[in-house]
Parts: C-alpha cells; sequence; structure tokens
C-alpha cells in the first residue's frame, strides 16, 4: 500500500467512524493512471463539512499528502439518485 493510499485509508476510517455528519467516502483510482485519485464524499449538511476540515484527523492527513497532491479540484454536488446492496 502507498504511503499516500495509507494515509487516506486511514483518515476515511477515522471519519467514517467519529464524525456522524461524514456519511459516506469512496476513493477510486483512473485504471490508465493510478496517480489520478477522485474521491467522493457525503456530508449530512455543509455544516459537516466545514467542521470535518477542522478534526486533526483530516489535518494529519493534509499534512502527510501535502508534497504527494500535484493538484486538487472541489466540486460540490447534488444527490439525484442512490442505490446499493445493503450487504456490498
Amino acid at each position: 500500500m502507498s504511503e499516500y493510499t495509507q494515509a487516506l485509508q486511514e483518515q476515511m476510517a477515522t471519519a467514517i467512524s467519529v464524525e456522524p455528519g461524514v456519511l459516506s467516502y469512496y476513493a477510486v483510482a483512473d485504471k490508465s493512471d493510478p496517480t489520478h485519485i477522485t474521491i467522493l464524499e457525503v456530508y449530512a449538511d455543509t455544516a459537516a463539512y466545514q467542521a470535518h476540515i477542522l478534526t486533526p484527523h483530516f489535518l494529519k492527513y493534509k499534512e502527510a499528502v501535502q508534497d504527494m497532491v500535484k493538484s486538487l479540484e472541489l466540486v460540490d454536488l447534488s444527490v439525484i439518485g442512490f442505490a446499493k446492496k445493503q450487504d456490498w
């Protein structure tokens, strides 16, 4: 597991377990360019996101990956549909 993946996994697991406003996290890598990573984060509301970015585990993650992340684009989205298997 790469340093980046390890830092990301730790941050995501902590956020999901300790922050009630963090509803889900998905991180995926482009198969043709594994260094291109997309992270889909779902929060209960804007306040939950604002609280999340101030947590010690998120700040630890940002510090750990600061020299690894070459660019970052934040996109604010609205859910228009959702489906998943219960046991997935």
